[in-house]
């Protein structure tokens, strides 16, 4: 293993926690070998990381004694949004928690666990997840004011700058938990809904299959314009050891091996010991290289020098880049650019090569020998495939890991805890069917149906006090510390002027309404509500109403209004996302026609600070109306968003998961 630093600590008031990523066993011991504060790691459902290996309950029952027995943490991830038919099962796995693994907090998004945390006795810490996208000061105010929440996961999108900000704010009993190293997704934290849209598999729910990996055709370049390089503060985390309210530096990879994860924690901890040593620096950075992840950015973290995390001049794929292909195709054929070991693990060529697999090595190869690649004549791959070595097994990690697993002991299970959720009581007043149109700049003439309007920083309101009243105004999916006081600005405004309709696009935007009496408070479809205890939650911070996900299947929306304690309201036409970033590669044109490998077209959009992609198809559940209006759902919107001038929308089933459910 790589040399680690052992000179005298630097001493710190509070030092943050080093969080691990943990997939499988294996990368579960390697954490705790490395001597990580807390260790993350999900269940095999409800977790947004459902690709990983993870974990049955009678395993991390035992890991989470080993744990505890090396003074590290546990935190389990419960962070998938829930379906209500799922409630009762997410509360019997709440209740087994309870009963038998004793983690030391949840990490969650969806609101209905708070719930549901609550009545299986949980007595740990509630961490709200990233993909809760609570982003800006306002929000985090009302999270620690209203919600019984210890830590809130900040997106990785802020700066350093915002981070302070964020931290200002941040009382005593609450925590900040940033990012420091790992994949960055492209869409922001809980505003992605590519790889849903396409075929049922919600990034949210943890089954994203990453089209934002794929190649796309614009004009005639063919590139990855959304494959983000991994981020990597490594130097730079320094500056978070003086912002107090950051307990804890998180490292993102639960699908990595117990390579990476033994080698990120070992260099984040010389990193914040050693903060101030340069031999210590040098050999955290050589950790880093070691550890087999992607080529790293700092991404937004300085303000003054920000990083675009997209190279479309060169590769973005996981691993460390070992050669290429060599040798005609009935024997391919690579001559590694360093020594490669016994259970090293290949992967050859990207995700939408045919012959892309992985491979695990059984010999040793010496630097610049030769390794023959045998597989069907079909996936054999073609010359200049490169290889990326993707985890690795040296002798004396493996002797970590085989020592820590025979500490292991298992407890005998206990018999399963009886859990009956606790439905919410339903009084709702029947009210009116409402059509909803919404458009992006103040309509030219008031239209027959209702209208909203998109309240954003750049709009300049100037529109009749009576049509004011009489708008729905659509607060943005994301706020940013930078933006927040324009977006207060706006809404004081729209208030003054006798504005009453509010759709808000994250539950923590209600504390841009400090007396919500006469209002009507809705939540919209970017928070992502899934389930009727979610809206029991809503309900009791405000809400007057709630737009539900419309990722759901059929079954899934048809159900919902049965036990929801609020009016609803659902999507049913026009033009929704696949996500929203904050960022865009420097040689992709907005407004301009993109190509998938599928002959899938899209387009980027620019609105204020967020880049918003675009299919181009709508969504369109109209045939559904009165399946949907005898559901009980009282609002129906549909989203007025113009295409690019050259790019038709096609006509298309726009049902997205209805018929396929929501996986």
């Amino acid at each position: 293993m790589a040399d680690t630093h052992t000179t005298k600590n630097i001493s710190q008031s509070i030092k943050p926690e080093i969080l691990a990523p943990a997939g499988s066993k294996s990368s579960f011991l390697a954490a705790i070998a490395a001597g990580a504060d807390a260790i993350y790691c999900g269940f095999k459902q409800f977790s947004a990381r459902m690709q990983a290996k993870n974990f049955k309950l009678t395993e991390l029952v035992s890991l989470t004694d080993l744990a505890h027995q090396h003074n590290a943490k546990v935190y389990l991830t419960l962070n998938s949004i829930i379906k209500s038919g799922e409630l009762d099962s997410v509360g019997q796995t709440t209740g087994q928690i309870v009963a038998q693994v004793n983690p030391d907090a949840l990490i969650i998004q969806d609101p209905s666990l708070i719930e549901i945390a609550h009545q299986s006795g949980f007595k740990g810490e509630i961490h709200l997840s990233t993909l809760a996208n609570v982003s800006f000061r306002r929000g985090l105010d009302f999270v620690q004011k209203e919600m019984p929440v210890d830590r809130v996961v900040l997106p990785r999108e802020l700066t350093v700058d915002e981070i302070k900000q964020m931290a200002m704010v941040c009382s005593p009993q609450m925590g900040l938990e940033v990012f420091v190293h790992g994949a960055l997704c492209y869409g922001v934290s809980g505003r992605c809904y590519w790889s849903s849209y396409l075929g049922g598999k919600s990034g949210l729910r943890g089954q994203c299959v990453q089209p934002c990996r794929r190649f796309y055709r614009s004009g005639s370049k063919r590139k990855k314009f959304f494959s983000c390089q991994d981020l990597s503060l490594d130097v730079l985390a320094k500056v978070l050891l003086k912002v107090s309210a950051v307990r804890a530096w998180k490292i993102e990879g639960r699908k990595k091996g117990p390579h990476y994860v033994y080698y990120t924690v070992r260099a984040y901890q010389t990193l914040r010991d050693y903060s101030t040593d340069s031999h210590a620096k040098k050999s955290a950075l050589q950790m880093l290289a070691y550890a087999l992840g992607r080529k790293g950015t700092h991404y937004n973290f300085l303000s003054q020098r920000r990083q675009n995390p997209i190279d479309t001049e060169h590769q973005t794929a996981s691993g460390l880049l070992v050669g290429h292909v060599k040798g005609a195709r009935p024997k391919p054929f690579i001559s590694p650019r360093e020594k490669l070991l016994p259970k090293d693990t290949l992967r050859i060529g990207y995700e939408e090569d045919r012959w892309h697999t992985l491979l695990k090595i059984n010999q040793t190869i010496p630097k610049g020998g030769r390794f023959y690649l045998k597989s069907a004549a079909a996936r054999r791959p073609a010359k200049g495939t490169p290889v990326f070595l993707t985890d690795r097994r040296d002798e004396a990690l493996t002797a970590l890991i085989d020592d820590l697993s025979a500490k292991m002991t298992v407890r005998d299970a206990l018999p399963d805890s009886i859990f009956r959720l606790k439905r919410p009581q339903i009084k709702i007043k029947n009210r009116p069917l409402l059509d909803l149109v919404v458009f992006r700049s103040t309509p030219k003439r008031h239209a027959s149906q209702t209208c909203g309007q998109w309240l954003v920083p750049e709009i300049d309101i100037r529109l009749p006090k009576g049509r004011i009243a009489a708008t729905w105004w659509w607060l943005p999916p994301v706020t940013w510390p930078s933006d927040e006081d324009k977006i207060f600005s706006q809404v004081k405004r729209v208030l003054a002027a006798g504005g009453k309709y509010f759709i808000l696009n994250a539950p923590w935007q209600i504390e841009f309404f400090a007396n919500k009496r006469g209002l009507e408070l809705w939540a919209g479809p970017f928070c992502n509500i899934a389930n009727f205890l979610a809206v029991k939650v809503l309900k009791q911070i405000g809400f007057k109403g709630a737009i539900i996900s419309p990722e759901l299947g059929r079954q899934e929306i048809i159900t919902l209004p049965q036990n929801s304690p609020l009016p609803l309201g659902l999507v049913t036409n026009g033009l929704w996302p696949l996500c929203i970033a904050r960022t865009l590669a420097g040689d992709l044109q907005i407004d301009t026609a993109l190509f998938s490998p599928k002959r899938e077209r899209a387009w980027v959009r620019k609105y204020g600070a967020h880049y918003w992609v675009y299919p181009d198809w709508q969504l369109d559940l109209n045939t559904k109306r009165k399946d949907l209006e005898k559901a009980g759902y009282r609002l129906f919107i549909k989203f007025q968003e113009p295409a690019p001038a050259g790019i038709k929308i096609r006509k298309r089933s726009g049902m997205w998961n209805w018929r396929v459910g929501l996986r």
